[in-house]
């Protein structure tokens, strides 16, 4: 069996992935005790590095979290305790620490960290986030969308706000799981070209417009993000074009009857979502975040060799 990284979406089989997801849903339903058959062989010995160099609340307790409910170890360590903070090459940073633990978890600032890394490592690299993808991230929504609203095939989605990490990972599991997506964001914030060009290779349902109304119409969940991510220096130019892009009440209403409302926190109320939305009736965004146990968990397993 090769190295099972966990990257992106779509690089990962459509199987596999649903197969992460229903164990995500066992793992959920059996509590603080993992399944057997979901238990990969010699977790208790297994260690856990989590790298990050953004900060994280989420990514970090979660992680953590899993591996321990896993019956494994973890490892934390910031960009700082590690030699790349002092110019030592990723390639030698993935060799090195291969030798000492059994899969990687990384929180980079750059994509291509997490790519060198997975080149170099001899144990699974995860992708805890990149300005590129938020996989792991998704894969907690695509389970919060389940509970609430049953199979994802031939449903609805509307991404709200900024193109970003997080709606690129969308629009891979929008091709790999057979949902529509529906994005409005400005023009000057789309997705990127790459990912668009690659669900259009895929024959995906992905629909991009500048109107979130036409977005919203009738979907099944509705989903938007901070407008200014970690590392951005032009915050006063995005929020001047994601004004119109806030999801308020108004907004809602235009979704489904039932239409559940998700964001990947932290939330900025009066930002990119109304107060009496993300702590109105529609919203599941504590449930999302506590899902990011169970898809981790999950996604642990599988890196691990678990079926």
């Amino acid at each position: 069996m090769g190295i099972r990284h966990f990257i992106d979406l779509d690089s990962i089989d459509t199987k596999t992935l649903r197969q992460i997801l229903d164990a995500a849903h066992a793992m959920k339903r059996a509590g603080k005790r993992t399944p057997l058959k979901h238990r990969p062989k010699g977790i208790k010995d297994a260690v856990l590095a989590m790298v990050f160099e953004k900060p994280s609340t989420r990514t970090r307790l979660s992680f953590d979290v899993a591996m321990r409910q896993l019956g494994g170890q973890t490892i934390p360590l910031n960009h700082t305790d590690l030699q790349l903070g002092r110019g030592e090459s990723i390639a030698d940073t993935a060799r090195v620490l291969s030798r000492y633990i059994d899969v990687i978890m990384i929180r980079a600032n750059a994509h291509e960290t997490v790519m060198e890394l997975a080149r170099h490592a001899s144990v699974p690299v995860i992708n805890g986030l990149t300005e590129k993808s938020h996989p792991c991230q998704v894969m907690a929504d695509l389970l919060t969308f389940e509970e609430f609203k049953g199979p994802l095939k031939g449903r609805a989605v509307a991404w709200i706000g900024d193109g970003n990490n997080v709606a690129a990972s969308w629009m891979h599991a929008a091709v790999k799981f057979g949902f529509s997506l529906r994005i409005a964001c400005p023009a000057e914030l789309r997705p990127e070209t790459s990912v668009i060009s690659w669900v259009k290779r895929e024959k995906g349902d992905v629909v991009i417009t500048d109107d979130p109304v036409k977005a919203v119409r009738g979907v099944d969940c509705v989903v938007t993000d901070t407008w200014v991510s970690m590392g951005q220096t032009d915050a006063a130019h995005r929020k001047q074009l994601l004004k119109p892009y806030a999801v308020g009440n108004e907004l809602m209403a235009k979704a489904g009857k039932d239409a559940i409302f998700m964001h990947c926190l932290p939330a900025y109320r009066g930002h990119e979502v109304s107060a009496e939305v993300i702590d109105g009736p529609h919203s599941v965004v504590f449930d999302e975040a506590e899902n990011r146990l169970h898809a981790q968990k999950a996604i642990l397993a599988w890196c691990l060799g678990g079926g």
